[in-house]
């Protein structure tokens, strides 16, 4: 099934399935108003909503709706909990070679991980205020997971089954904020404002073998300002989602809803380009002794869509976003 949220005044706006097709659209208010609640009660929504997407797809669907991505907010505009990870090892290593860091401890075997503000997210193609251009704005592709219940000390076996959501995402970065609050030992706060979310959220079974090994296998194509800026692919995950969630979910429970993101995904391959800039500049440090591009400025533009490996669009959409001066 194709998940969005209409706005419609309210924070956690109106559910509607997507056709595969993404032309239209199904409000299923008689299901689920939400989509918090409907992945609340899950098991006991999930038959009536396959129905229902199933006659909007077969054009059996009374009540059915043009789907226009504008009109949404982030699938999930407000979530339990946001939990982001730094899986692709090859970005963390880049850091480290580039500013000559002491390596991490146990940074191959252990996830990274920290908790992002999940009460205020940002639609597909809504701006983003933020308040200077010197503290180093960045965008940050990523992909994601919407969990079912998880218990406290699951096994990424487990963990893994309670995938209920697969999405895009793209985390928002404040560089030059991000060192002191590492250095502090309490993670990040100022460096991370609002994520935004590409407009669609997909059941696992919508990916067809694109979702294998708790890995997304798809290009995640960057531009910024309509020029290529990478196509890294989600399959060189270092952890799997599996473990992600094994490793959130270590001494306490996570409850429906909680999303948990990739980290930037990152390849070895210098041709597949990167999905922030912070990596390409320590890319251009290592490669040819200086940094060579600058951060986002005001009026920026950066565009997000992942592509199977045939080339063919995702089913996620498209983030398309505008960075502002806040009022």
């Amino acid at each position: 099934m194709k998940f969005a949220t209409l706005r419609d005044g309210s924070p956690d706006g109106a559910l509607v399935l997507v056709a595969r097709d993404a032309a239209t659209a199904l409000p299923v208010p008689q299901i689920a108003r939400t989509l918090i609640d409907a992945l609340a009660r899950w098991d006991e929504v999930k038959p009536a909503l396959t129905e229902r997407y199933e006659a909007l797809n077969e054009g059996r669907a009374e009540g059915v709706i043009s789907f226009d991505a504008q009109l949404c907010m982030a699938p999930l505009p407000r979530a339990p909990q946001w939990l982001d990870a730094s899986a692709f090892l090859n970005h963390g290593r880049l850091m480290e070679e580039a500013f000559k860091t002491p390596p991490i401890p146990y940074f191959d075997t252990v996830p990274v991980m920290y908790q992002g503000a999940s009460d205020d997210f940002l639609g597909p193609q809504q701006d983003v205020p933020l308040r200077s251009e010197a503290e180093g704005i960045d965008f940050e592709g990523e992909f994601g997971v919407v969990v079912g219940p998880v218990a406290m000390g699951a096994t990424p076996d487990e963990a893994l089954q309670a995938v209920r959501l697969v999405v895009q995402l793209n985390d928002w970065s404040l560089r030059a904020l991000g060192p002191h609050e590492m250095k502090t030992g309490f993670g990040f706060l100022q460096a991370k404002p609002s994520t935004a979310f590409a407009p669609i959220a997909v059941t696992p079974d919508e990916l067809g073998m694109a979702w294998r090994d708790g890995r997304v296998h798809m290009h995640l194509h960057v531009q910024w300002n309509g020029a290529r800026f990478g196509e890294p692919h989600g399959g060189e995950m270092n952890f799997s989602f599996g473990q992600l969630i094994a490793h959130a979910a270590h001494s306490r429970r996570l409850t429906a809803g909680c999303i948990i993101g990739s980290g930037t995904v990152s390849n070895v391959a210098r041709a597949a380009g990167s999905a922030c800039i912070a990596e390409r500049r320590v890319i251009e440090k290592i490669d040819h002794g200086e940094i060579r591009t600058g951060f986002m400025h005001f009026g920026d533009e950066v565009r997000m869509q992942a592509h199977y490996e045939d080339g063919s669009a995702g089913p996620f959409g498209i983030v398309q976003q505008r960075v502002v001066r806040a009022a």
